[in-house]
This record gives structure tokens, sequence and C-alpha cells, in this order.
């Protein structure tokens, strides 16, 4: 099962996927389609698990690309594939090559995919409450331009990721988005525990793709705790689990016929 946003799949030659973790071959914590290089799960099935989403893409494995993620606002620029053994470390990506996959990791954080029409240009960003309050979706606007975009033309769509009713912090974590702007504040109201506040993760991407100037916001609403068809980091720390799955969500500029030629293994 994958999740679209109406105003991307509009979008001649472009592909995208918000994944969700039907369709996969990981079993037990990890059932379904676990893409997480990162977990613990059985390597033989998350290369599996992200064969698939790579075939949904229309692209080879090895042009199915993800990065290290570290809760930052770095963005890597994907001119052509790489090892996903050595990835890249950073949170976002952008690319202006046809036939390069995208791909974010998650599991409650917020999966942002973009994309530039006129230009051909796009990104996927990892936007956790560290990356989207440090400035990773401006970072990842910035490296677009940087390929010919321009963000008044971007297209933005939110993925599924933990929302307000289920995500609950501590007074500490609203202090810190307090000291940044007394204004974020607004993104927060009172939890049923004392000392406790429940936090709006999807209204702040929200609130920054706005302040910074895209042409459009989709979002799927999708709450990834509460929902078993998501892998949830939360969920799993609630349950006392061992480890959890992660989501892949991607976006691909698709080839051209002439680009397509190109990237056939030559005999």
């Amino acid at each position: 099962m994958t999740i679209a946003s109406q105003r991307l799949a509009a979008v001649p030659g472009l592909r995208h996927a918000f994944f969700s973790r039907a369709g996969g071959v990981s079993q037990g914590i990890y059932a379904g389609l676990n893409g997480g290089i990162g977990s613990n799960d059985d390597p033989a099935h998350v290369a599996e698990n992200r064969r698939r989403m790579a075939q949904t893409m229309g692209v080879p494995p090895e042009r199915f690309l993800t990065v290290y993620q570290v809760h930052s606002p770095d963005v890597a620029v994907a001119q052509a594939p790489w090892d996903n053994a050595a990835r890249p470390k950073a949170d976002a990506m952008v690319t202006a090559t046809p036939g390069l996959a995208l791909g974010v990791t998650a599991a409650d954080c917020g999966p942002v995919l973009f994309a530039d029409p006129t230009a051909r240009v796009i990104g996927a960003a990892h936007a956790g409450w560290k990356g989207a309050l440090t400035g990773v979706l401006e970072a990842t606007l910035d490296s677009m331009e940087g390929l010919g975009a321009a963000r008044g033309r971007v297209i933005a769509a939110i993925g599924p990721l933990i929302r307000q009713p289920s995500y609950e912090v501590g007074d500490e974590f609203v202090a810190r988005f307090a000291a940044a702007d007394a204004d974020y504040v607004r993104f927060f109201i009172p939890a049923a525990r004392p000392g406790h506040a429940m936090f709006d993760l999807g209204g702040f991407i929200r609130m920054r793709l706005e302040n910074a100037g895209v042409a459009a916001i989709d979002d799927t609403g999708i709450d990834t705790y509460p929902d078993e068809n998501f892998f949830s980091y939360r969920r799993s720390v609630h349950r006392s689990e061992p480890d959890y799955g992660r989501q892949i969500h991607a976006i691909v500029l698709e080839p051209s016929a002439q680009d397509a030629a190109a990237l056939r293994p030559q005999k």
C-alpha cells in the first residue's frame, strides 16, 4: 500500500510514494516492508523490501538512494548512484537527474517530498523535530534552488508522521522551542499529565514550509502512532520492543526515452 499526494501525482514525468509497511517480507516486529538498513532486521529481508520499493518507483535497486540520517539540517546533492552501505550523512537529498529515486526513512518523524515541475528538480527531507527546528526544510529548498528550482514553484507533500494527539513531550521540550521563537508555543497544547504537552509536528512543518514560500502543500494527515499500517518508533518504545521498522518515502524524476536508453546496461 502506498499513499500519494494529489498535487505531486498531477505532475507529468514524476513518480512518488509514501510507502506503508504492507507488501514486504520482514517478520516479527519488522513485519512487512521494513526499509531500514539501520534496523536489526535480517539484511536479506531489508534488501528484498527495498528492491520491491525500487521496482514501484521504476528504478533498479542501485538507483534507489537513501542517506545516513542524523537529525540534522544537512542536504546531499545526488548526481549519480552511491553505495547505500557508505551513504552520506544527511537528512535530505535533492537532484535534477532523472532516474535517481530519493528516499527518506521515517517511523514517526516527518517525511517531506518536494518538486519544482518547471525546473524538474526534486527533493526529499526527513524532518523530525530537531531537523525541522534547525532548518532541514529550508536547507532542502536552498539546495533545490542551487540546481535551478524556484521555491515559488515548489510543491511540498507531508507524509505519514506522529500527530499531535499521539505526541506527548516534556516541558523542557516546549522550552527549547520557545527559546528559538516565542511564537512556536502555539504548536503545543496541554497534555493530561502535568508537566507535559502535546506537540503538533505536522503543523510545525507546514508553518516552516509556508514561511519558506513554497507554492503548494499537501498533507496525508496520517498518524503513524495508532495506525498499525505504519511503523512507529514511539509505539515500539511503549510496547518495550527491542527495535522497530522504518518506512521509506520516495520521489523520482522519470527518465525520458533518451535518458532511459542511456541508463540501460550495455551488452
